[in-house]
């Protein structure tokens, strides 16, 4: 194992220690400090993140926190909403703070994550605190315009977010420097590897530093990622601070058997609950039409997926996460950029096509702490495959077959009855 000192070139925030930089690669969970002062934070940062009302770490931020300070490279896993953003945000930001002036077209740092609206999420959740700082955030994203991305690295940013496509644009047109990037945070890691995105990640990363500190965050850690590991993370100490697997204690998963014929019946019912609800269907085309079927009957919902505009993705997610809209039905390629509090229930109406698309659909309830539930509809010759598919999720649901109007179909997910009859009549043709 290489030493801290040859394997990091630049000055950190904090002088490591003995227990910090010790032999052991693989941290166990601490017990979380009480506050952010406690993990070393800078008091500047620390006073920001009290003025956004934000002053209790969550395991993962007390688990990794401590070793990102310190220059270590850190390989972090955690469920979705476990807080994985600030994790590797604020240690960010303390660092991007010490560099007084942005430079123009030459970033300090660089967080990549594989969609826009997890762009969006990541620089909006940043985006107070470095002010606070006078810390320079811009994105750079697919999907808009050029000129303000162009405009931003002119001007000059201390921090880009980053989808690999654009970014990869911005490079070649020389818009873009990345041979100043200190260090480099990749967010979903997961995901970008699902997208076959890792051509473009691998090219991006062999144009920053070799001495530059790599912070790679996930919800797993499959083969694909480990190699991401093994090429550019240095001696990364490992922060696991939740299971692979769905299961949280305030999260609860239902199986529901349906006739074939009442499908949508059994939708519309449940989608008219009351709550915010996320409607997932596998499909672009079957998104629109659940949407389009939804408003037939009297229940406005929002689409979101790949095809639609940026524009329309950003309005959709605005009016979900206001309330303006409590529905919400999207794809899987949008699951990971729904980051909503309060999400209440989390319906598969198309189950999803393996373990690991079933935790990131259902990562969108029960975050960080709060409870929620999340319920599949299955047809009679999808159950086998769907149960083995949960097995593997590491989840144990109940199973209920139900039909429209029964009870335990209220009792599980909060479904409507009272629909009126000729509507009932419409969507049940």
């Amino acid at each position: 194992m290489s030493s801290f000192a040859a394997a990091r070139a630049f000055p950190t925030l904090l002088e490591p220690t003995e227990t910090q930089c010790g032999d052991a690669a693989t941290r166990a969970p601490a017990e979380v400090p009480a506050d952010f002062a406690a993990l070393g934070l800078p008091a500047r940062l620390v006073r920001a993140l009290a003025a956004e009302g934000i002053d209790t770490p969550f395991p993962i931020q007390a688990a990794t926190i401590p070793d990102a300070l310190v220059g270590r490279d850190v390989l972090g896993r955690g469920q979705t909403g476990s807080g994985k953003t600030m994790a590797f945000g604020l240690p960010l930001l303390a660092r991007m703070a010490r560099f007084g002036r942005s430079l123009p077209n030459r970033p300090f740092g660089l967080v990549l994550v594989p969609t826009r609206e997890l762009a969006f999420q990541v620089a909006d959740a940043l985006r107070p605190l470095a002010r606070q700082l006078g810390v320079y955030l811009s994105t750079a994203i697919g999907g808009v315009p050029y000129d303000r991305q162009l405009e931003a690295l002119e001007h000059g940013v201390h921090l880009m977010v980053a989808t690999p496509g654009r970014l990869g644009d911005l490079v070649e047109r020389g818009a873009c420097h990345l041979d100043r990037i200190e260090v480099t945070v990749l967010d979903e890691a997961d995901q970008m590897a699902d997208m076959g995105f890792l051509p473009e990640v691998t090219a991006l990363l062999e144009k920053t530093p070799a001495v530059g500190q790599r912070l790679l965050f996930s919800a797993t850690l499959d083969k694909d990622v480990d190699a991401l590991v093994n090429r550019f993370l240095v001696d990364p100490v490992t922060h696991s601070v939740d299971p692979s697997t769905a299961a949280v204690d305030t999260m609860d998963h239902h199986v529901l058997v349906i006739p074939p014929r009442e499908k949508f019946t059994i939708t519309a019912s449940i989608a008219a609950r009351p709550g915010r609800t996320i409607l997932f269907a596998r499909t672009q085309a079957g998104v629109d039409r659940l949407v389009e079927q939804l408003g037939e009957v009297g229940v406005s919902a929002g689409a979101l997926h790949g095809g639609k505009t940026q524009r329309v993705r950003t309005r959709t997610l605005a009016e979900f996460r206001e309330g303006r809209t409590s529905v919400l039905v999207a794809t899987d390629v949008a699951a990971r950029g729904i980051h909503v509090d309060g999400v209440s229930l989390v319906l598969h109406v198309d189950p999803p096509r393996d373990s690991k698309d079933y935790l990131h659909r259902a990562g969108r309830t029960a975050r960080a702490g709060e409870s929620g539930a999340v319920a599949t509809l299955v047809l009679p010759k999808q159950r086998h495959q769907t149960m083995k598919m949960l097995s593997t999720a590491g989840v144990a649901p109940t199973e209920t077959k139900v039909r429209p109007g029964d009870q335990a179909l209220v009792d599980i997910t909060g479904a409507r009855t009272d629909l009126p009859a000729r509507r009932r009549s419409q969507y049940a043709a």
